[in-house]
């Protein structure tokens, strides 16, 4: 069904093929599986840069519901492929990611309240790599053959620090690099928008150095403190557009020995982005000119006889941006799934997996596996997702129908 000329028609005929309506019912049979097993791998911790216990666990379920190829690359991404019926050598991805935000030493324990789990890293994205099993078991109990060839990943390095780490690796130097056709990452949203335009940011460590000194005694020599002071004020009234969505953001910032001392170094971490890579990089380039100004402004203004001040601008968090047009089939088949589920559709932008996609030319949704209003606190100790059956299940059968009709499912031998 991928690149039809009506997707609604072609939706239509996948919801009402029997086939599809044994996936859907086997959905519904598999609930509570699928939400242990959500539960199961919540409480495996998998903080940046660790999760290769939960990669092992996940890679013995991928194994059990029958994908091929089965593996863990070198950058810890676990791929398994399900064959299509008329594949050409490329790929269709389903993904999910691994990671979560929360330190080794986090309490990951999930805890139930009625329909409601709550536990760190719960909603992003653990559940989502549960749902992916949810999805490859209904396929099979329906005996739907794609068209396509799917590779099912499971990604490290979303999050944070990781700089997509893991999806970057997939699409550079993974077996698969020049294989994708379309990707599809699956988060903790509501099904009833997806993401088709990658939010681009820009990361980086600012540090400024100079000899140090008394605070009494060595008073007039610069002062590293001084020259961050002054850069972050000037930063603070950097004028950016409310469209496209262009933020930034000192996040955190330190330097110096004691009270009584001219620090030898100051530093501060600063988040930049935007739906617009150039205005990204205009940003960019604004805090790389202020920053340099004011090591020069304080070396001018106070006395460098012991040395002057300097400026490392190190890059240390760098997520292209990119788009899948509104116009696009990917989009359009996506669209006419989604309101064929019954939600009313929107649009968004994030930062997601699918960024790496689209900033390629790759076709790149990121879609959303549960309800409207069904998950809350993100990135907190008191994250929680509601997994209702009814909901849960309607949007489930719903992102389904996303993936099948882009990817092409072979119905009545056609």
């Amino acid at each position: 069904m991928a690149q039809n000329s009506n997707p609604a028609a072609e939706v239509e005929r996948l919801l009402a093929s029997p086939a599809f309506k044994t996936a859907a019912a086997t959905i519904d049979k598999e609930h509570e599986r699928i939400v242990e097993d959500g539960i199961k791998l919540a409480e495996i911790p998998a903080p940046p840069f660790n999760e290769a216990a939960r990669a092992k666990v996940y890679e013995k379920m991928f194994k059990d519901v029958g994908l091929a190829d089965v593996k863990i690359d070198a950058e810890g991404n676990l791929l398994g492929i399900r064959k299509g019926a008329k594949g050409d050598g490329k790929f269709v991805v389903v993904s999910a990611h691994m990671d979560t935000v929360f330190p080794a030493e986090t309490d990951v324990k999930v805890k139930r309240e009625g329909t409601k789990l709550h536990g760190p890293g719960i909603g992003d994205d653990t559940m989502s790599l549960s749902v992916l099993l949810g999805f490859i078991r209904a396929m099979n109990a329906a005996h739907i053959k794609t068209r396509d060839d799917i590779l099912f990943v499971g990604t490290v390095g979303e999050e944070g620090p990781g700089d997509l780490r893991g999806v970057r690796y997939l699409f550079t130097k993974g077996q698969y690099k020049d294989k994708i056709k379309s990707f599809f990452s699956v988060e903790s949203g509501g099904v009833d928008s997806i993401t088709n335009a990658g939010v681009g940011s820009k990361r980086y460590h600012i540090t400024f150095k100079g000899p140090g000194g008394h605070s009494y005694g060595a008073f007039g020599l610069v002062n590293p403190m001084f020259a961050l002071a002054q850069a972050a004020s000037a930063f603070s009234r950097t004028q950016v557009p409310a469209s496209p969505k262009t933020t930034y953001s000192i996040g955190l910032l330190g330097g110096g020995t004691s009270v009584n001392s001219i620090p030898v170094s100051s530093w501060m971490d600063v988040d930049m982005r935007s739906e617009s890579p150039a205005e990204l990089k205009r940003v960019e380039d604004r805090l790389l000119k202020i920053v340099q100004e004011a090591a020069d402004s304080e070396n001018f203004a106070r006395s460098t006889r012991e040395g002057k001040i300097t400026v490392e601008a190190k890059l240390v968090g760098d997520r292209p941006g990119g788009e899948t047009a509104v116009g696009s089939p990917l989009v359009q088949t996506a669209k006419a799934a989604i309101e064929a589920g019954g939600y009313k559709f929107g649009y968004r932008s994030s930062s997601t997996d699918s960024n790496m996609a689209m900033s390629l030319g790759v076709p790149a949704l990121t879609i959303g596996r549960s309800g409207p209003d069904k998950s809350g606190r993100a990135h907190s100790l008191d994250e929680w997702i509601d997994v209702e059956k009814g909901p849960m299940v309607k949007a489930m059968t719903t992102s389904l129908s996303i993936i099948l009709a882009t990817t092409g499912v072979e119905l009545d031998g056609k």
